[in-house]
């Protein structure tokens, strides 16, 4: 047994991570909704023809609407839509972007003057 808090050398698991890239894709279309499929296959880690079906997927499932502006895409995500394995249904993709997007969510404020 290792010590180390990496995956022992030679893991065939060493690249795994918590959200599949249906879900990297959803956080850069988040964060950019002008970006272009080349920048999402770039941050992603995957072909640009990856990236493409990806997006595909998700428009063809209602999580992303597409709409052409001149010669580029512009997305808009439908943040009310239940993400789709069972153990997660009950929660929404707006939900999931929150936890994992870099936007700082406001506080409420608390009610008087400052101390």
């Amino acid at each position: 047994m290792s010590d180390s808090a990496g995956p022992p050398a030679g893991s065939t698991r060493q690249g795994w991570t918590f959200l599949t890239n249906h879900g990297h894709v959803l956080v850069c279309i988040a964060s950019d909704p002008g970006i272009r499929g080349r920048e999402i296959a770039a941050r992603v880690g995957i072909t640009e023809r990856a990236a493409q079906a990806i997006v595909a997927d998700l428009v063809g499932e209602g999580y992303v609407k597409r709409t052409r502006v001149g010669r580029r895409n512009h997305y808009e995500i439908h943040p009310d839509r239940p993400l789709r394995h069972p153990v997660e249904q009950r929660h929404s993709v707006g939900e999931l972007l929150r936890l994992v997007s870099e936007l700082e969510v406001p506080q409420a404020q608390p009610e008087g003057p400052p101390p």
